[in-house]
C-alpha cells in the first residue's frame, strides 16, 4: 500500500505546535498526500514558514480546545510546555482519540493524566526527520487498536522508518541511541575534522571532508545490503592506513565501542530520570 493511501481515511488530525519537529512532520504528511483539509495547526504563534501550508488548506486555531472533537492528536510541542498546552483541551481530545506524543521524557502515565484513559503512542522521532530521513521509535499503550497502530505508523512514517517497542522504558534506549545519536555523529565530523587539521589540513578543507565522509558513509550503510561490519572490512586493507587507525579505534579498553557503550548508558540514565520528573 502507497503511504497516500495509508494516510487516507484517518479522520480528523490535530497537531499540537508547530515548531520545527511538527513542522517537518507535518511537510511530511502533506508531500506524501494527506489531505491539508483534514488537518488543524493548534499553535498561538506559528512561524512564518506555516503560512504556506494554511494556503493549502490545513487549518488553524490558537488553542487545542477551538479545534473541536479529533480522531488523531499529535503533540508536538516541548515538554516543559506540554501541560500549559493540554490545560484546556476543551472536545478536541475524547476517549476515542488516538494520542501520539513526541515529547520527550513525558511518559504515557504523564500524558493520561491529561487527556484521560484514551489511546496513547509515545513517539522518540530524531532530528533527521526534518529532511525526512529520521528514524522512529514507538510504543503502544493497551487502549490502541490494530487500526490505531497503523494510522500511528503512517504518520510517524512519513518521516522515517518506525520501530514499535515492547515496553515503554525501552523508549529510554531508543532515546540514547537514536533520539540523541545524530548528536554523537556530528561530534564525530567536528573531531575528524580537527583531527585533519591537526594532520595538516586547512581547517575548511578538513570539515569539508569530515562532513562528506560522514554523510556519503551514512548513506552507503543504508543502501548496502552488506552488515556495517562487513562494510569496515571491504574499506581496511591488510596492514594498510585503515588498519592501522582501527587499531586505535578498536582497542579493548579504551576505543570508540567502550566509549560509546558509556555514552549511550549515560544518556538512557538521564532519559530515565527525566521521565520520572
Amino acid at each position: 500500500m502507497s503511504a497516500a493511501a495509508e494516510l487516507r481515511g484517518l479522520g480528523r488530525i490535530l497537531l499540537l505546535g508547530g515548531g520545527n519537529m511538527g513542522g517537518a512532520m507535518l511537510r511530511g504528511w502533506l508531500e506524501a498526500g494527506l489531505d491539508p483539509d483534514g488537518v488543524t495547526l493548534a499553535d498561538p504563534n506559528p512561524s512564518e514558514a506555516m503560512a504556506p501550508l494554511f494556503s493549502r488548506g490545513v487549518g488553524h486555531v490558537s488553542h487545542i480546545a477551538e479545534a473541536g472533537p479529533q480522531d488523531i492528536a499529535i503533540l508536538a510541542v516541548k515538554p516543559q510546555v506540554l501541560d500549559a498546552a493540554l490545560a484546556d483541551i476543551g472536545t478536541a481530545i475524547g476517549d476515542a482519540t488516538l494520542v501520539i506524543s513526541v515529547a520527550a521524557g513525558r511518559t504515557v502515565a504523564s500524558i493520561e493524566e491529561r487527556v484521560g484513559g484514551c489511546a496513547v503512542v509515545r513517539a522518540m522521532p530524531n532530528t533527521p526527520a526534518l529532511i525526512g530521513r529520521g528514524i522512529t521509535g514507538a510504543f503502544a499503550n493497551p487502549r490502541v487498536g490494530e487500526r490505531q497502530r497503523a494510522a500511528a505508523a503512517a504518520l510517524l512514517g512519513a518521516s522515517g522508518p518506525v520501530e514499535w517497542v515492547a515496553t515503554e522504558a525501552e523508549i529510554d534506549a531508543v532515546t540514547a541511541v537514536s533520539g540523541s545519536g545524530p548528536a554523537y555523529v556530528f561530534l564525530l565530523a567536528e573531531a575528524l575534522a580537527e583531527a585533519g587539521a591537526k594532520a595538516g589540513l586547512d581547517p575548511d578543507l578538513a570539515m569539508r571532508l569530515a562532513r562528506h565522509t560522514v554523510a556519503g558513509a551514512g548513506e552507503l550503510m543504508i543502501r548496502a545490503e552488506e552488515a556495517p561490519a562487513q562494510l569496515r572490512r571491504n574499506v581496511t586493507s591488510p596492514k594498510g592506513t585503515t588498519e592501522a587507525a582501527l587499531a586505535v579505534l578498536m582497542n579493548e579498553a579504551d576505543g570508540m565501542a567502550p566509549l560509546l557503550a558509556r555514552a549511550v548508558e549515560a544518556a538512557r540514565r538521564r532519559a530515565e530520570e527525566l521521565a520520572k520528573g
